[in-house]
């Protein structure tokens, strides 16, 4: 049966090694015969959160950019696969801006797939296991939530640079694949 899969790319560069790891897994997806939708966020208008706290009491965010439209695509989606590149080892400005933003309806991002994929100029894996443990953060707030896989990019500074790494393009084909 097919399922609806969501890709988030965070990567301030289209073609970053992030990015392209993504895109990787959703071409497997695809291939198996899902429906993948992907948003690459530097594409969308997403303020910070102010901490106003209007949707603590019931109401919608009065923030009037893209963020909900996603929330919205993530609630609609079987699977959500998460990307970033890893800045002074955590996820990028852009992923963690996203996050905050999904509070006024995370709730409704229930029972879900989630896989991740981390890549970092480091070839350390702990530095990776730190961003891991911060997306985890997102998900242990979230209802009947799954994480079905992870793939870390290591040793990765250049844009391109995880061309040279078949195994981990493999990996991310081969997940996306299995879906």
């Amino acid at each position: 049966m097919s399922k609806k899969l969501l890709t988030i790319s965070s990567s301030p560069r289209k073609g970053g090694n992030s990015d392209m790891l993504c895109d990787r897994f959703a071409q497997g997806a695809k291939e198996a015969g899902n429906e993948v939708e992907k948003v690459f966020l530097k594409d969308y208008k997403i303020n910070y959160c102010t901490g106003c706290g209007t949707c603590f009491k019931g109401k919608p965010c009065p923030q009037k950019d893209d963020a909900d439209k996603i929330v919205q695509k993530m609630i609609d989606a079987d699977i959500i696969l998460m990307a970033t590149p890893v800045y002074f080892y955590t996820m990028c400005g852009q992923m963690k801006t996203f996050i905050d933003r999904c509070c006024a309806r995370y709730m409704e991002i229930e029972n879900k797939k989630f896989y991740f994929i981390m890549t970092a100029a480091d070839p350390n894996m702990s530095a990776l296991k730190r961003t891991l443990e911060s997306l985890r953060g997102f998900t242990s707030c979230l209802s009947d939530i799954e994480e079905k896989g992870v793939i870390y990019g290591t040793s990765l500074t250049d844009v391109g640079d995880v061309l040279r790494d078949n195994a981990v393009l493999e990996q991310a084909y081969s997940m996306g694949n299995k879906i």
